[in-house]
């Protein structure tokens, strides 16, 4: 089997044998509609197979796997959200890796990038551990908690349009369940940015008349049943970004600190 049955013991599985299974995108709307809890919403995620060049790309990938990993077990199914179920701070990306999250079953671990944002939201105080390197390490995240906007990992890390539309709902649902007492989210590059602003229109909160410019370090005051909440804009910590220098272990961390010092 090309991926990690729910319910079959892996560490941090957030689904079971009876979780519902999402084939559409329609299905995926009325299944993050109705899930009442964030254990449920997230199970529900971690099992979607509404779309199929997605569903064939993740398992692909965790049968061929990359020759570093061949003795592993790759988790070969959509990467739920993570972290503190009451979180202050909430991080939004655009997708997992393919041999990162789609192999470890977490978002943003087992690969560049997420050694690079671990070992910042530790020394921010927003991680327990400075690494995060497959489910059940014992990394925590403190007040914190991580989302990709698109669940699935993509081909050359590039979901379509509609994939990215079928995919919304879950974000979506997340925001609403996450909302109090959320107080900052953290745009983790461009895309998560374009992603973000119609799920917060969706999920009630005030924004401005017109979107901001993304950029590293840009501030929005948006709110959210009256309680003031900021959006952040970071660089995405990729491989190419820190190769080139574009992102940096200060330019994280200064991020991450001033998150720390809005959540309060």
């Amino acid at each position: 089997m090309s991926f990690v049955p729910p319910g079959s013991g892996w560490p941090e599985d957030p689904a079971g044998p009876d979780t519902p299974v999402a084939g559409t995108p329609e299905e995926v709307a009325d299944l993050a509609r109705t899930s009442g809890t964030l254990a449920e919403l997230t199970a529900r995620q971690s099992v979607c197979r509404a779309c199929p060049r997605l569903v064939e790309w993740r398992e692909e990938v965790a049968e061929v796997k990359r020759r570093a990993f061949m003795t592993e077990t790759y988790w070969g199914r959509p990467i739920a959200g993570w972290g503190d179920d009451k979180p202050r701070v909430l991080l939004v990306g655009l997708a997992p890796a393919a041999h990162g999250g789609n192999r470890t079953g977490r978002v943003f671990t087992g690969d560049r990038s997420g050694d690079w944002l671990f070992a910042s939201l530790h020394r921010t105080g927003l991680a327990a551990l400075p690494t995060s390197t497959h489910a059940g390490d014992g990394q925590r995240l403190l007040g914190a908690r991580v989302v990709a906007a698109v669940r699935c990992a993509p081909p050359a890390n590039k979901p379509t349009v509609e994939e990215r539309a079928a995919c919304f709902p879950w974000l979506a649902r997340e925001l609403e369940l996450v909302a109090d007492p959320l107080r900052v989210i953290v745009a983790l590059g461009g895309y998560a940015w374009q992603a973000l602003w119609p799920a917060l229109r969706q999920t009630g909160y005030t924004l401005p008349s017109r979107r901001p410019p993304f950029g590293h370090g840009a501030e929005v005051e948006i709110a959210h049943g009256g309680a003031p909440v900021r959006l952040l804009g970071c660089y995405h910590p990729s491989q190419q970004n820190t190769f080139t220098g574009r992102v940096t272990e200060e330019m994280l961390d200064a991020v991450f600190a001033r998150a720390v010092e809005l959540s309060g």
